[in-house]
């Protein structure tokens, strides 16, 4: 299909977890009915977003994928005949957890499961106490509207993730997202850095010639020194913004897209034409010393 509707389900999350999957099958639902084809949850939406502190009781949040939260999806995505992207925390084995995304077709269909390969640990987002870095490698999804690439939050900031991806023939690049200012920051700071965020996945879109979708959660969480930047935002294959949310509001939006013109930015933009492969082996380095 070249035309497709995206759905972006935006909200905040509170510390009971039923809640919070009840809200975002409501969303879903939402999105569903304005005719959203594909519909993206934000990162880790069955929770509050507990990376801000290191604490072992955190584990017990996690869950098997597939397991009871993707079986409740997918019987969700069955009945709306929707695509949905839905981050969660995997438990994959004793004392083994990840920051993973399952995808579920059109048809109930679980199609399988992005693990985040680049896990941050900054103040209030220590996530390398929680999940084991990715070892799936990247991934596209064959889903009955459209081939997605999903990514997750700290990998939008890597565009070695999101042009891999995109190589593997991606036509639609997601990322589920958790990001937030710290409540004491200035107002300039927090403009500062929201343009970064978005500066560097419309880059991507450039890059590639693909569309891309960000998906983020909204509001104070925990003590209050967090707010979620919300912002959530869909961009073309030239890096125009097709739709932002607001900074404070829940919102569900559906947002029509055009695959097909991938085709002609790449033909009028030719980057994939003019990569020189052969002289880009230096990127496996951390970094180039002089010697």
């Amino acid at each position: 299909m070249a035309k497709i509707k995206i759905g972006l389900v935006q909200s905040s999350c509170s510390n009971n977890i039923e809640n919070n999957i009840n809200k975002a099958i409501e969303g879903i639902k939402m999105a569903a009915k304005d005719g959203a084809q594909i519909v993206c949850l934000q990162e880790l939406f069955s929770s509050l977003y507990f990376c801000d502190i290191e604490d072992y009781d955190n584990f017990k949040l996690a869950e098997p994928i597939p397991g009871p939260t993707t079986d409740k999806l997918t019987q969700i995505a069955k009945e709306l005949k929707v695509v949905i992207i839905a981050s969660l925390f995997e438990k994959r084995s004793q004392g083994l957890y990840h920051n993973t995304t399952a995808v579920l077709d059109a048809d109930g269909t679980y199609l399988g499961k992005y693990r985040k390969m680049h896990i941050p640990d900054d103040p209030a987002f220590y996530e390398k106490f929680y999940f084991t870095p990715g070892d799936l490698g990247y991934k596209v999804f064959h889903t009955k509207y459209a081939k997605i690439g999903v990514l997750i939050c700290w990998d939008q900031w890597y565009p070695e993730a999101s042009r891999i991806t995109s190589l593997m023939g991606a036509d639609i690049l997601f990322y589920p997202t958790a990001i937030g200012w710290a409540s004491t920051q200035d107002e300039g700071t927090n403009t500062e850095q929201y343009n970064a965020w978005q500066t560097i996945q419309r880059s991507h879109a450039i890059a590639n010639g693909v569309h891309t979708v960000s998906v983020n959660r909204v509001g104070y969480e925990q003590e209050g020194a967090m707010k979620f930047w919300g912002g959530s935002f869909v961009s073309n294959p030239l890096g125009s913004i097709l739709y932002q949310a607001s900074h404070d509001h829940e919102e569900v939006k559906v947002i029509e897209i055009d695959t097909e013109k991938s085709d002609s930015y790449r033909v009028h933009w030719p980057f994939l034409r003019d990569r020189r492969i052969d002289s880009y082996q230096p990127i496996c380095k951390r970094f180039i010393d002089e010697d």
